[in-house]
Protein backbone atom coordinates (compact mmCIF):
# COMPACT_ATOMS: atom_id res chain seq x y z
CA UNK A 1 0.00 0.00 0.00
CA UNK A 2 1.37 3.27 -1.50
CA UNK A 3 0.78 6.59 0.74
CA UNK A 4 0.92 9.71 -1.51
CA UNK A 5 1.68 12.97 -0.35
CA UNK A 6 0.50 15.72 -2.76
CA UNK A 7 2.96 18.49 -2.65
CA UNK A 8 0.13 20.48 -3.81
CA UNK A 9 -2.48 19.91 -1.19
CA UNK A 10 -2.66 18.11 2.64
CA UNK A 11 -4.09 14.37 1.52
CA UNK A 12 -2.31 11.02 2.27
CA UNK A 13 -3.46 8.83 -0.93
CA UNK A 14 -3.51 5.38 -0.12
CA UNK A 15 -2.93 3.22 -3.00
CA UNK A 16 -2.98 -0.28 -3.14
CA UNK A 17 -0.18 -2.57 -5.83
CA UNK A 18 -3.34 -4.55 -7.00
CA UNK A 19 -6.28 -2.94 -8.41
CA UNK A 20 -9.56 -5.22 -9.52
CA UNK A 21 -11.43 -3.94 -12.42
CA UNK A 22 -14.63 -5.38 -12.38
CA UNK A 23 -16.55 -7.22 -15.12
CA UNK A 24 -19.91 -8.87 -15.78
CA UNK A 25 -22.73 -8.93 -18.17
CA UNK A 26 -24.84 -6.87 -15.80
CA UNK A 27 -24.35 -4.34 -13.31
CA UNK A 28 -25.94 -7.26 -11.03
CA UNK A 29 -22.88 -9.17 -11.70
CA UNK A 30 -20.26 -6.34 -11.68
CA UNK A 31 -21.40 -6.26 -8.39
CA UNK A 32 -21.19 -9.87 -7.18
CA UNK A 33 -17.58 -9.91 -8.80
CA UNK A 34 -16.97 -6.86 -6.49
CA UNK A 35 -18.39 -8.55 -3.41
CA UNK A 36 -16.23 -11.86 -3.95
CA UNK A 37 -13.15 -10.32 -4.97
CA UNK A 38 -13.32 -8.16 -1.61
CA UNK A 39 -14.51 -11.66 -0.05
CA UNK A 40 -10.80 -12.71 -1.12
CA UNK A 41 -8.92 -9.64 -0.39
CA UNK A 42 -9.09 -6.88 -2.95
CA UNK A 43 -7.88 -4.04 -0.77
CA UNK A 44 -8.66 -1.65 -4.05
CA UNK A 45 -11.99 -2.24 -6.83
CA UNK A 46 -12.83 -0.12 -9.76
CA UNK A 47 -16.00 -0.29 -11.17
CA UNK A 48 -15.88 -0.39 -14.87
CA UNK A 49 -19.65 -0.07 -16.24
CA UNK A 50 -19.96 0.83 -20.21
CA UNK A 51 -23.03 1.69 -22.16
CA UNK A 52 -25.29 2.32 -19.26
CA UNK A 53 -27.17 5.51 -18.51
CA UNK A 54 -25.94 7.42 -15.58
CA UNK A 55 -28.76 6.38 -13.61
CA UNK A 56 -27.86 3.03 -13.87
CA UNK A 57 -24.03 3.20 -13.17
CA UNK A 58 -25.41 5.81 -9.64
CA UNK A 59 -27.61 2.78 -8.85
CA UNK A 60 -24.63 0.67 -8.67
CA UNK A 61 -21.98 2.55 -7.51
CA UNK A 62 -24.45 3.08 -4.54
CA UNK A 63 -24.23 -0.53 -3.95
CA UNK A 64 -20.46 -1.01 -4.72
CA UNK A 65 -19.86 1.59 -1.98
CA UNK A 66 -21.68 -0.18 0.64
CA UNK A 67 -19.45 -3.56 -0.20
CA UNK A 68 -16.13 -2.04 -0.32
CA UNK A 69 -16.81 -0.09 3.07
CA UNK A 70 -18.24 -3.33 4.45
CA UNK A 71 -14.71 -4.88 3.39
CA UNK A 72 -13.11 -1.82 4.09
CA UNK A 73 -11.72 -1.50 0.46
CA UNK A 74 -11.33 1.50 -1.35
CA UNK A 75 -13.63 2.54 -4.44
CA UNK A 76 -12.53 3.36 -8.04
CA UNK A 77 -15.44 4.75 -10.21
CA UNK A 78 -14.21 4.82 -13.90
CA UNK A 79 -15.24 7.75 -16.10
CA UNK A 80 -17.99 8.94 -13.96
CA UNK A 81 -16.46 11.56 -11.27
CA UNK A 82 -19.45 13.20 -10.15
CA UNK A 83 -20.83 9.83 -9.24
CA UNK A 84 -17.81 9.10 -7.37
CA UNK A 85 -18.50 12.24 -5.45
CA UNK A 86 -21.72 11.32 -4.78
CA UNK A 87 -21.45 7.99 -3.51
CA UNK A 88 -18.47 9.21 -1.43
CA UNK A 89 -16.23 6.59 -3.31
CA UNK A 90 -12.36 6.94 -2.87
CA UNK A 91 -11.81 8.07 -6.71
CA UNK A 92 -11.93 8.23 -9.91
CA UNK A 93 -10.14 6.87 -13.15
CA UNK A 94 -10.80 8.23 -15.92
CA UNK A 95 -9.94 7.05 -19.86
CA UNK A 96 -8.39 9.34 -22.95
CA UNK A 97 -11.80 10.59 -23.80
CA UNK A 98 -13.46 11.17 -20.60
CA UNK A 99 -13.01 14.45 -18.40
CA UNK A 100 -9.78 16.46 -17.87
CA UNK A 101 -8.07 15.66 -14.36
CA UNK A 102 -8.20 18.89 -13.61
CA UNK A 103 -11.56 19.41 -14.10
CA UNK A 104 -12.43 16.00 -12.26
CA UNK A 105 -9.89 17.22 -9.07
CA UNK A 106 -11.27 20.21 -8.85
CA UNK A 107 -14.69 19.08 -8.45
CA UNK A 108 -13.36 16.38 -5.77
CA UNK A 109 -12.10 18.31 -3.81
CA UNK A 110 -7.79 17.21 -2.78
CA UNK A 111 -9.18 14.01 -0.72
CA UNK A 112 -10.12 12.19 -3.58
CA UNK A 113 -8.09 9.85 -5.77
CA UNK A 114 -7.65 10.55 -9.55
CA UNK A 115 -6.16 8.14 -11.88
CA UNK A 116 -5.91 8.23 -15.81
CA UNK A 117 -5.28 6.04 -18.34
CA UNK A 118 -1.90 6.30 -20.60
CA UNK A 119 -1.02 3.98 -24.11
CA UNK A 120 2.39 5.97 -24.51
CA UNK A 121 5.11 8.65 -22.89
CA UNK A 122 3.51 11.59 -24.03
CA UNK A 123 0.05 10.51 -22.80
CA UNK A 124 1.86 9.72 -19.28
CA UNK A 125 3.61 13.25 -19.45
CA UNK A 126 0.12 14.83 -20.36
CA UNK A 127 -1.34 13.18 -17.02
CA UNK A 128 1.73 14.10 -14.81
CA UNK A 129 1.36 17.77 -15.98
CA UNK A 130 -2.69 17.51 -14.52
CA UNK A 131 -1.27 16.00 -11.65
CA UNK A 132 -2.98 12.56 -11.53
CA UNK A 133 -2.43 10.30 -8.67
CA UNK A 134 -1.76 7.18 -10.69
CA UNK A 135 -1.19 6.24 -13.83
CA UNK A 136 -2.89 3.17 -15.68
CA UNK A 137 -0.49 2.05 -18.55
CA UNK A 138 -1.35 -0.08 -21.17
CA UNK A 139 -2.57 -2.64 -22.59
CA UNK A 140 0.22 -4.94 -21.97
CA UNK A 141 -1.03 -7.85 -24.26
CA UNK A 142 -4.24 -8.19 -26.44
CA UNK A 143 -7.29 -8.50 -23.95
CA UNK A 144 -10.99 -8.54 -25.19
CA UNK A 145 -11.96 -6.26 -22.11
CA UNK A 146 -11.89 -2.92 -23.83
CA UNK A 147 -13.19 -1.83 -27.44
CA UNK A 148 -10.46 0.24 -29.82
CA UNK A 149 -7.47 -1.29 -28.31
CA UNK A 150 -4.23 0.82 -28.56
CA UNK A 151 -1.14 -0.82 -29.51
CA UNK A 152 0.35 -3.50 -27.31
CA UNK A 153 3.04 -2.07 -24.68
CA UNK A 154 4.61 -5.58 -24.06
CA UNK A 155 7.46 -5.77 -21.32
CA UNK A 156 10.00 -3.63 -23.51
CA UNK A 157 7.49 -0.94 -23.86
CA UNK A 158 7.04 -0.77 -20.08
CA UNK A 159 10.74 -0.42 -19.65
CA UNK A 160 11.33 2.15 -22.19
CA UNK A 161 8.86 3.95 -20.89
CA UNK A 162 9.59 4.28 -17.36
CA UNK A 163 13.36 5.09 -18.28
CA UNK A 164 12.24 7.79 -20.35
CA UNK A 165 9.59 9.48 -17.86
CA UNK A 166 11.65 9.53 -15.00
CA UNK A 167 8.53 10.10 -12.55
CA UNK A 168 7.17 9.59 -9.43
CA UNK A 169 4.24 8.73 -10.51
CA UNK A 170 2.92 5.60 -9.79
CA UNK A 171 2.71 3.64 -12.99
CA UNK A 172 -0.27 0.81 -12.64
CA UNK A 173 0.28 -1.78 -15.89
CA UNK A 174 -3.09 -2.95 -16.80
CA UNK A 175 -4.24 -4.99 -20.02
CA UNK A 176 -4.60 -9.00 -19.90
CA UNK A 177 -1.85 -9.35 -17.45
CA UNK A 178 -1.59 -13.01 -15.86
CA UNK A 179 -0.41 -14.47 -12.71
CA UNK A 180 3.17 -15.40 -14.81
CA UNK A 181 3.39 -11.91 -15.89
CA UNK A 182 3.90 -10.35 -12.38
CA UNK A 183 7.78 -10.94 -11.81
CA UNK A 184 8.76 -9.23 -15.03
CA UNK A 185 6.56 -6.37 -15.21
CA UNK A 186 7.58 -5.38 -11.52
CA UNK A 187 11.08 -5.92 -13.33
CA UNK A 188 9.99 -3.02 -15.68
CA UNK A 189 9.69 -0.54 -12.85
CA UNK A 190 5.90 -0.20 -12.43
CA UNK A 191 4.66 0.30 -9.51
CA UNK A 192 1.46 -2.09 -9.22
CA UNK A 193 -0.90 -3.90 -11.26
CA UNK A 194 -4.79 -3.62 -12.42
CA UNK A 195 -6.50 -7.03 -13.37
CA UNK A 196 -9.94 -8.39 -14.17
CA UNK A 197 -10.13 -11.70 -16.17
CA UNK A 198 -7.32 -13.07 -14.06
CA UNK A 199 -9.15 -12.53 -11.12
CA UNK A 200 -12.94 -13.09 -12.21
CA UNK A 201 -11.97 -16.47 -13.38
CA UNK A 202 -10.80 -17.34 -9.96
CA UNK A 203 -11.11 -15.15 -6.93
CA UNK A 204 -8.34 -16.83 -5.22
CA UNK A 205 -5.85 -15.16 -7.46
CA UNK A 206 -5.82 -12.30 -5.58
CA UNK A 207 -3.73 -13.70 -2.76
CA UNK A 208 -1.48 -15.01 -5.25
CA UNK A 209 -1.21 -11.51 -6.84
CA UNK A 210 -0.62 -9.96 -3.74
CA UNK A 211 1.94 -12.34 -2.83
CA UNK A 212 3.90 -11.60 -5.79
CA UNK A 213 3.39 -7.78 -5.91
CA UNK A 214 5.26 -8.07 -1.97
CA UNK A 215 1.93 -6.44 -0.35
CA UNK A 216 0.08 -8.70 2.19
CA UNK A 217 -0.89 -5.87 4.44
CA UNK A 218 -2.46 -2.16 3.78
CA UNK A 219 0.56 -0.29 6.36
CA UNK A 220 3.73 -1.73 5.31
CA UNK A 221 5.28 0.81 2.81
CA UNK A 222 5.03 4.53 3.09
CA UNK A 223 6.27 6.40 0.56
CA UNK A 224 6.79 10.24 0.31
CA UNK A 225 7.67 11.98 -3.18
CA UNK A 226 10.08 14.61 -3.38
CA UNK A 227 8.14 17.67 -2.46
CA UNK A 228 10.45 20.12 -4.86
CA UNK A 229 8.85 18.01 -8.05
Amino acid sequence: MLYIDNPYTTKLVQLSKLHYISQGKTPKEHLENIQKACTYGAELVQLRLKDLSPEQVLKAAEEAREITTHFHAQLIINDYYKIAKEVKADGVHLGKNDSSPTVAKKYLGEYYIVGGTANTLQDCEALIAEKVDYIGLGPFRFTKTKYNLSPIIGYKGYRNILEELKAETPIIAVGGITLHDVPEILGTGVYGIAASGEITKDFSNIGLFRAQLQAPSSNEQVWIPNQNK
